[in-house]
């Protein structure tokens, strides 16, 4: 018995030159690749701006759960990436802002760096479709 599967796509791709995939559908699942602050046409917003490349991030994570056929509130589990834990307070009040009750799973970790310089959060989902 083989499972479904089928990648997301997205048009423009502002990862297609990166060689990453936006996401994939396997079964009911949707598995998103890392969604940083880089808009349609592959530029990133908010370098030096924390609330800006969040807002930039949940619209990425929005523009490809949309593609897949899903939604936020799908969304079962994140992992987010901070290049600075000083701004754990505000991926707390982002969990307020653009989620609601029961929560997705979660998992925050800070890193060194992000794949460009500028970026500062990245946000992976797994959500349901």
């Amino acid at each position: 018995m083989s499972t479904y599967k089928q990648a997301i796509k997205l048009h423009p791709d502002p990862l297609a030159p990166y060689a990453i995939s936006p996401g994939w559908q396997v079964g009911d699942l949707l598995f998103l690749s890392g969604q940083a602050a880089i808009d349609e046409q592959g530029e990133i917003v908010g370098a030096a701006d924390f609330d800006a490349q969040l807002r930039q991030v949940f619209i990425n994570i929005d523009r490809v759960l949309h593609a897949a056929g899903s939604s936020r509130d799908q969304i079962v589990k994140v992992t987010i990436y901070l290049t600075d834990m000083q701004n754990f307070p505000k991926i707390v009040q982002a969990r307020k802002d653009y989620f609601t009750p029961p929560y997705p799973a979660d998992t925050t970790v800070e890193v060194k760096a992000l794949a460009l310089p500028d970026l500062m959060v990245e946000i992976d989902v797994i959500a349901v479709v």
